[in-house]
């Protein structure tokens, strides 16, 4: 069999396909054949403009792919942002090398900061209750969320989303290792230990506790925002927010936390 030409070896394979080929060191087995064509060892592919991609996905009834499914991830928060309260864990350690968790709320249209509690041991039950805490101080407030955001923590488990869900909130769970999905949480979270905890010693959950109540006060009634045009979460958006001269008024300054943050008005 003369195997130096292509067109022969391809003739002399197919003609004994029938035949079965093998030898004495093992049993005989049907002949596969050769393909028609050489096999390609190199890149395939080509080269084609954007255009003719687009020319190819318009004929074909395809729409880029932000609109191929529905509302981009960005998209979706922005639209109903009024209407999305998001959730996350943060860690404390104490001067004593005790680490203590947090559970944290933050509705997205009024960046409003709710703290739900402190514990050494977040179990699954202890994260439901906090939840029903949650519902229960918010109250009316409740009717207008809709959506609840969480990673796939464990400690999340299905009493917890059962509270929410009783309240006919929707649980949306962020991608796997994906943190910018909840971005507006780790935002808070960063702010907290900027602002806060990487400037104060925390002796246990006590003194945890009544540091984050103190400041969330100051985080919710007080502390501007750029996303609510410098205002404060608790301010009525619905009135516009009054211009203070300044001139020839002396400013006061009211310390928080031992003057760890200040505030100032106008005396």
């Amino acid at each position: 069999m003369d195997l130096s030409a292509w067109g022969n070896f391809g003739a002399a394979v197919n003609a004994g396909a029938d035949q079965a080929v093998g030898g004495d060191d093992g049993p005989a087995e049907p002949a596969m054949g050769a393909p028609p064509y050489p096999r390609r060892t190199g890149p395939t592919g080509h080269k084609i403009a954007y255009s003719t991609v687009w020319e190819i996905l318009k004929k074909e009834g395809i729409d880029p792919v932000p609109q191929r499914g529905g509302l981009a991830w960005g998209e979706f928060l922005s639209a109903q942002a009024r209407q999305i309260i998001a959730c996350d864990f943060m860690h404390v350690d104490t001067v004593f090398l005790r680490r203590l968790y947090v559970l944290l709320f933050i509705e997205h249209g009024t960046r409003r900061l709710h703290i739900a509690g402190v514990t050494a041991s977040p179990t699954g039950s202890w994260v439901a209750q906090q939840a029903r805490n949650l519902t229960m101080d918010l109250g009316t407030r409740m009717d207008t969320l809709r959506f609840l955001i969480r990673d796939r923590d464990s400690k999340y488990t299905q009493a917890f989303d059962d509270v929410f869900g009783a309240e006919g909130i929707q649980i949306v769970k962020t991608p796997p290792r994906a943190p910018r999905a909840n971005a507006i949480c780790e935002r808070v979270a960063g702010t907290l230990r900027r602002e806060l905890l990487d400037r104060i010693l925390i002796l246990g959950p006590g003194h945890l506790r009544r540091v984050l109540a103190a400041y969330t006060i100051h985080y919710n009634a007080r502390r501007p925002h750029q996303s609510l045009d410098q205002r404060y979460p608790d301010a009525d958006m619905a009135i516009p927010a009054p211009v203070i001269d300044l001139s020839g008024r002396p400013i006061k300054r009211r310390p928080i936390l031992g003057g760890l943050i200040n505030e100032y008005e106008a005396a």
